[in-house]
């Protein structure tokens, strides 16, 4: 049986799953030696390694690929501006902004100093 390609993440999933499995109590899948359980110190996630690798743990990872679509591909419906047209509105809209600009008046420095002589900020 070919051993399925697991990604880094699932394989750590797998191996701390059946680990955590070991530790409980859970019976072994393969035969392991009493010695070379005391060469690994009966670690179990050491024991679940080996047991993945030996490729005796029933785990299959169901890996869903996102749906086809059958349809075909439409072009965007938008009007693409020329740059002639690009131009126009551009010039358009800061012929709109130089008029709403008329209407707002500038602030003269000479009304700004009509307050100052009144006292009231304290200049002792």
């Amino acid at each position: 049986m070919t051993q399925p390609q697991f990604t880094k993440y699932e394989t750590a999933r797998i191996i701390g799953a059946r680990a955590l499995q070991i530790a409980m109590n859970a019976p072994l899948l393969i035969k392991i030696l009493p010695e070379d359980l005391e060469k690994i110190k009966y670690d179990a996630i050491k024991i679940a390694e080996i047991e993945l690798n030996s490729g005796v743990l029933p785990i299959s990872i169901h890996k869903p690929f996102p749906g086809k679509k059958e349809e075909k591909l439409r072009r965007d419906k938008t009007a693409k501006l020329s740059e002639k047209k690009k131009e126009e509105v551009e010039i358009e809209e800061e012929q709109e902004i130089v008029k709403e600009g008329e209407i707002m008046a500038l602030a003269n420095p000479e009304d700004e100093q009509d307050d100052e002589g009144d006292g009231e900020d304290g200049g002792d």
